[in-house]
């Protein structure tokens, strides 16, 4: 019974549609804008947070974009993370988005806090006299991890806050990730390149 509610929790994580986050009233409401034909792209950069409508969440192992396309009335337009890359502090090779797939399992959510009193509890358990009991109480706690319920409830809150993928009525507003596992100190310029259905644009977004 149990692994069929774990089969059945896994299924509604890969369903989970992505809706994107509601676009802001205009372009200029980003910290970035630019025209690719009829089409206005902007953008703002999130670092390692990662915002969902739903509460803010991290990841140490990627930046966060949230994008954003507005057009003419009654405009649609085909849209795919693959369609952007990211130029960190002027580097020759941008980086490629990345599937959310991989960022899933860096997901964090900080306001999350490890049952405390149950590691120092169990940290107690294993004192006692002799060498045995010293050389425990010196070994580091074991890693604490978030329960599996709550880890698939923030991955899909992320999962729904993701740019809209396919041909889509705009505009449509969402986020895009992209590897780096530096600190967001260490970044001084920021380039996000679109390459896509829309045409060609270069944002400069700020650090």
């Amino acid at each position: 019974m149990a692994a069929l509610c774990l089969c059945v929790q896994g299924q509604s994580t890969a369903t989970t549609e992505t809706k994107g986050l509601p676009p802001r009233v205009t372009p200029g409401d980003y910290q970035a804008q630019a025209q690719a034909g009829t089409v206005t792209v902007a953008a703002e950069f999130a670092g390692h947070g990662v915002p969902t409508h739903q509460g803010v969440f991290s990841t140490e192992d990627f930046v966060v974009v949230e994008t954003a396309f507005f057009g003419p009335p009654e405009a649609r337009l085909k849209l795919s993370v693959d369609d952007f890359s990211l130029r960190i502090n002027g580097k020759k090779a941008p980086l490629p988005s990345q599937p959310f797939e991989l960022v899933a399992k860096s997901l964090k959510d900080p306001e999350w806090e490890p049952p405390v009193q149950a590691e120092a509890k169990s940290k107690t358990s294993f004192g006692g006299s002799g060498k045995g009991g010293q050389g425990d109480s010196n070994m580091p706690p074991a890693p604490v991890h978030m329960p599996i319920a709550l880890q698939r409830a923030m991955e899909q809150k992320v999962q729904k806050a993701l740019l809209p993928e396919g041909d889509r009525a705009l505009p449509q507003a969402g986020l895009i990730f992209f590897q780096y596992k530096g600190k967001a100190q260490s970044i001084h310029s920021i380039e996000l390149i679109y390459t896509g259905s829309a045409g060609t644009a270069t944002l400069t977004l700020q650090p």
